[in-house]
């Protein structure tokens, strides 16, 4: 009768923890072949896009605009212009419509024009200009409750969002 008991236990356990990956796994948008190493390493002097991680990049393939959470990311990068007048570029923002609730939610991709634009020294590292200020131009459908052009601040650090 015990080992029915703890038998039953781990097979719910069991259930629980896949039945949260899946609903975890189907959150996600899709996996592109970059990783953090596909972006350009920034050298002494480089303008830097800092991410949610205080890591510095230079025309970086993918980004994450919602640190919190991730429902918010931007990928496949297309850089035409990147240096001390700014950065222009193309992509798709993945947003989780969060429909019923984020972990259930389904990602959509959204064509957008990127450009960042400011500049200050990063606190972290003063040896690098970062950029202070992205806007992203949607060009065809947008998430619902977002206007055909959007800017967001950006970070100087992790906890440190700036604006």
């Amino acid at each position: 009768m015990r080992a029915t008991v703890v038998g039953t236990a781990v097979t719910l356990a069991t259930a629980a923890l896949l039945t949260a990956g899946a609903a975890t796994a189907s959150a996600s948008p899709p996996t592109t072949s970059s990783s953090p190493t596909a972006s350009a390493r920034a050298a002494h002097g480089d303008r830097v896009l800092v991410d949610c991680f205080a890591h510095r990049n230079v025309r970086p393939a993918d980004f994450i605009l919602a640190c919190g959470d991730g429902n918010s990311r931007l990928k496949g990068l297309q850089w035409s212009s990147w240096g001390a007048g700014g950065a222009t570029g193309t992509g798709t923002n993945w947003v989780n419509d969060c429909k019923p609730y984020c972990a259930a939610g389904t990602f959509h991709p959204y064509p957008v024009v990127i450009r960042l634009s400011g500049d200050t020294k990063w606190t972290k590292h003063p040896s690098f200009d970062r950029y202070t200020q992205l806007s992203l131009t949607y060009t065809g459908a947008r998430p619902e409750g977002f206007q055909r052009v959007m800017s967001y601040p950006l970070w100087d650090g992790p906890s440190a969002p700036q604006g």
